[in-house]
């Protein structure tokens, strides 16, 4: 068997510890799979750890072990997009691979770390950083790599999934279940990048990169989160057949519709979804990425995003093909980057400039909850306002009077460009009769 590959694990939270047992666990079969032994020869850890191998040398200095003659691969589990930015440089600049599970330093600082990876025939592998353990980078890259990706449609943030989840099926309010969450480890003590979509949105940008051949551009993701669903319209939207999901979407627009300009939609945001569709029936902590590509057609991933196991399996698949890399080369080579798939799936050269749509230009189907008083010609006069702005209605649903003569009135509409229906809803606000601000949840028939 040829020459040992060494990696350095920075980090011994939950993945790192993670990517120790799996090691430990299956060592036989990483070696039997790659033709190489694979060993941890240094940890980065702010505290020494009794339960770690004798044999590793344990350092609070993460540039040095960055740095070292003793690495071959440096794995980054610590977060976070500062110290996590300059260690992952660092051994860069030192020749060294990367992997990385850290989706928010990718998203917002990618582009610079992939050219400099580039720059130095070194490659930066990220499968853990979107859904876990689903292999959807590999997939896109590799896999439909022949296709032209069209669109897709993700929960990628577990979080969210559970809650949404959780209301559906047991008639919870938001609070409530995003307490448990926490409680059960799902949710940080400060939830925000979970419930407004932000997380999502770093996950997102990684995946529309790697579907159409852009540069990451998280900026330019329209992200909005689930803290105003209520109780009231996941029953709504379950008796007209749909379910609420918070989902991520990255969709090309050709500009072929009258209204339609091109360009690229990225957005995250709750959304309304056929209740048979594969994606409403994905629960739990569950991720799930649904990508519809020419030729294929749809196809669906899904699996565990997050948590131990799952982290550190795909770090290990990315760890793996490192190995690959590394057996296939001279020794005396640093990189042979050119013969690895490149980061962002296109040659660099290839990135396209193609604009990302602002908010007003998206096109979605919507679901309308209007709360009005029980008068003659109030429905008419909705409607009458959908129509002259060009909003065709699909569904109406009129609850009976449940306060002081005040009628909830839910109407669902066909896809429509968005500046449209900002400007129909503000005239529906401005009727007399009508006691609240609309409520607008987006509407996909993932066709």
């Amino acid at each position: 068997m040829s020459k040992s590959i060494k990696l350095a694990i920075l980090g011994l939270g939950t993945v790192g510890t993670g990517v120790i047992n799996l090691i430990n666990d299956n060592l036989d079969e990483l070696k039997r799979r790659s033709g190489r032994d694979i060993m941890i020869t240094e940890v980065g850890t702010r505290r020494q750890r009794d339960d770690i191998d004798p044999n590793i040398i344990q350092n609070s200095d993460l540039m040095a072990i960055a740095a070292s003659d003793n690495v071959d691969i440096v794995i980054e589990v610590i977060g976070g997009t500062t110290l996590a930015k300059d260690v992952i440089m660092h051994a860069i600049k030192n020749g060294k691979h990367v992997v990385t599970a850290n989706k928010a330093l990718l998203a917002e600082h990618g582009n610079e770390i992939f050219a400099f990876a580039e720059q130095h025939n070194v490659h930066v592998a990220y499968e853990a950083a979107v859904a876990g353990g689903i292999p959807i980078i590999k997939v896109m890259r590799e896999g439909l790599a022949a296709n032209k990706i069209d669109w897709l449609a993700g929960i990628i943030n577990g979080t969210g999934n559970f809650i949404m989840t959780e209301m559906r099926d047991k008639g919870r309010p938001f609070a409530d279940v995003l307490s448990e969450a926490q409680e059960l480890g799902y949710a940080e003590a400060d939830p925000t990048f979970d419930v407004e979509g932000i997380d999502a949105a770093h996950k997102l940008a990684l995946l529309a990169s790697i579907a159409f051949g852009i540069p990451l551009q998280f900026d330019k993701v329209y992200c909005e989160g689930i803290t105003g669903i209520t109780l009231q319209d996941v029953n709504y939207a379950e008796e007209l057949g749909y379910r609420i999901k918070h989902l991520g979407f990255a969709v090309r627009r050709d500009g072929a519709g009258n209204d339609e300009a091109a360009g690229i939609e990225l957005r995250v945001h709750p959304t309304l979804i056929p209740q048979n569709a594969l994606l409403a029936n994905v629960n739990g902590v569950k991720n799930a990425v649904l990508v519809n590509s020419h030729p294929l057609g749809q196809t669906l991933y899904c699996g565990d995003g997050a948590g131990a196991g799952a982290t550190a399996s795909a770090v290990m698949a990315d760890v793996m093909d490192l190995v690959r890399v590394l057996g296939s080369k001279d020794d005396n080579d640093v990189g042979n980057n050119g013969h690895h798939v490149p980061h962002l799936a296109f040659i660099p050269e290839q990135l396209s400039d193609t604009p990302i749509l602002r908010a007003e230009q998206m096109i979605t189907g919507y679901y309308l909850r209007v709360h009005a008083y029980d008068n003659p010609g109030v429905l008419a006069d909705i409607t009458r306002i959908l129509s002259d702005a060009g909003i065709n209605i699909d569904a109406i649903l009129q609850k009976p009077a449940h306060k002081l003569g005040q009628v909830p009135v839910i109407i669902l509409t066909l896809p429509v460009v968005e500046s449209q229906m900002n400007l129909a809803i503000e005239k529906i606000e401005k009727l007399d009769t009508v006691t609240d601000k609309v409520v607008r949840i987006r509407l996909d028939e993932l066709a």
